[in-house]
């Protein structure tokens, strides 16, 4: 089956020029004039496009407004998204790369560059997608339990750190429990989340991400949860945060149990409550040192 692309553009004789190279090249094209119509059109798509290729100086919705809903949306938010516009300067380069945009190419751009992204990002995409199922095949002919990730003795090494993303500074430590450790919670923090966003990037952590990773410099282990929640005050209109733990070791299985509750404690956050951190440590504590039989994610 030929890949689908979404291109978004206004330019009436360029979205043509774009579609008809693309379809020279064994893609299949569909077409929006802006970021309404393309938001229309993924919502009735029966198939969902591999790429999206989005102007950014649109009418009635602009490219900015239009990843920021396409980032709203499970079923596309994973979709690699590429900027095509004559918008050059510094600036406005490093602004759509804030916003999480997986490419960024200025007009005017050589036709062999745009297919040369394109399939880049579309076997990227594969291989994740390909690994994904290949992991639920595996977890789902499990039939044991996994060992404790730490033992009971050990609790005192888990930590519980809470950041938000402030659109001046970057990451930025709230609060952390237990607050006795000669651990630096400000740099792990800033580890786990550049981390994050070189894998992800910026857009991807909008809607409860998380990853698990082995921090080296300090011999143990950090599980980083990514969420966000409706703020009129910020930037982009969402405040972003990360809840993250810390513990001598964490097994995937376990993280998984971890995500469960994270994504349940993520409601305090929406509904605009205070996070109890200690009681989210305690939490935390019991799964690390339990036994889990391992479930497809």
């Amino acid at each position: 089956m030929k890949p689908l692309i979404l291109i978004v553009e206004d330019n009436v004789d360029l979205l043509y020029a774009i579609k008809l190279n693309l379809e020279s090249n064994n893609f299949n094209v569909i077409t929006a004039k802006n970021g309404k119509n393309a938001l229309n059109i993924l919502s009735n798509l029966d198939q969902a496009p591999e790429v999206i290729i989005s102007d950014i100086m649109m009418p009635e919705m602009d490219g900015y407004k239009f990843f920021t809903e396409v980032s709203k949306l499970t079923k596309v938010n994973q979709i690699p998204f590429i900027f095509l516009t004559a918008k050059s300067s510094p600036e406005d380069i490093r602004f759509g790369k804030m916003l999480g945009v997986d490419d960024y190419l200025t007009k005017p751009f050589n036709e062999k560059d745009l297919l040369a992204v394109i399939s880049g990002k579309i076997k990227r995409s594969r291989n994740i997608k390909s690994i994904t199922e290949k992991m639920d095949i595996f977890l789902s002919s499990f039939d044991m339990e996994i060992e404790p990730s730490i033992l009971p003795d050990e609790t005192e090494k888990i930590f519980i750190i809470l950041m938000f993303w402030d659109d001046k500074f970057g990451p930025k430590l709230i609060n952390h429990y237990p607050k006795l450790s000669n651990l630096s919670f400000e740099e792990i923090g800033n580890q786990l989340f550049q981390a994050t966003l070189f894998i992800y990037g910026h857009g991807k952590i909008t809607n409860a991400e998380g990853i698990l990773l082995n921090l080296e410099n300090v011999k143990m282990s950090g599980y980083a949860y990514f969420n966000s929640y409706p703020d009129e005050n910020e930037r982009y209109g969402q405040k972003q945060y990360m809840l993250a733990i810390i513990a001598p070791n964490i097994n995937y299985f376990h993280s998984l149990k971890i995500k469960e509750l994270f994504n349940l404690v993520s409601n305090e956050f929406n509904d605009k409550e205070k996070i109890d951190l200690k009681r989210v440590w305690k939490e935390v504590s019991d799964i690390l040192t339990t036994s889990v039989i391992p479930i497809s994610p």
